[in-house]
């Protein structure tokens, strides 16, 4: 509570984040290794946005605002504690593997059991689940993704239907949720053995005869598109 207005503290402070670059150098780092961050993307994206206060406010006189929730609070607060721990375990998922893919880039060997319990102390990152994450690469140095060890597996599939409502009623009324919504994208896109980029290579292939490869036999192709 606020003592001077009498308001929640979080109420009256303004909605625009600031950032000191991190999150921008990770993001760039990401992409110059390939690793594929979107939760902490977005969560960069979100605080840009946020700055925009001025644009912000005048398009919700334009746009319209989000919908206010009239269902169960109760209900819908327990999934989106489910939610936020599904994504907190994508995040340091998605982070872990850009450490990974650095290391294999740039020659450093990292051993990600010996750097995770260095965050434990002190850092802003710390988290309780951080034991768990090193005895998953204890268990396995070579994990290529965190959300593959057992331990994690069954911890986001557990909580998987509350993410899905959390982010479909989100959806619905019109909240941005930009890092949970990745997050849950992610998620998805991660575990599905067939995606559409093949659709992306022939549309590559159409306009740039960037060629591609096939699914049933050895070599780069590259089609006459009419």
């Amino acid at each position: 509570m606020d003592e001077e207005s009498g308001k929640s503290l979080v109420d009256v402070i303004l909605d625009e984040a600031a950032q000191k670059g991190t999150g921008k150098w990770t993001s760039q780092t990401a992409l110059d290794t390939g690793a594929a961050i979107p939760t902490i993307n977005a969560a960069v994206e979100s605080r840009l946005i946020s700055a925009l206060k001025t644009e912000r406010v005048v398009a919700a006189t334009v746009l319209g605002k989000a919908t206010r929730y009239t269902g169960e609070k109760a209900t819908l607060i327990a999934a989106a504690e489910q939610a936020l721990y599904a994504s907190k375990i994508t995040s340091y998922a998605q982070g872990l593997s850009l450490l990974r893919m650095a290391s294999q880039e740039y020659h450093w060997g990292l051993d990600i059991a010996q750097i995770v319990p260095v965050w434990r102390a002190g850092c802003i990152i710390r988290a309780s689940l951080l034991s768990d994450i090193t005895n998953a690469y204890r268990r396995n140095p070579a994990l290529p993704n965190l959300l593959l060890d057992e331990t994690f597996t069954q911890a986001v599939l557990s909580r998987e239907s509350a993410w899905r409502e959390v982010v479909q009623t989100a959806v619905g009324l019109g909240i941005p949720m930009l890092a949970t919504s990745a997050s849950l994208a992610y998620f998805d896109a991660y575990r599905s053995a067939v995606l559409p980029a093949n659709l992306t290579q022939a549309q590559r292939d159409y306009f740039g005869a960037h060629t591609y490869r096939r699914v049933d036999k050895e070599g780069v192709f590259h089609t006459q598109w009419e």
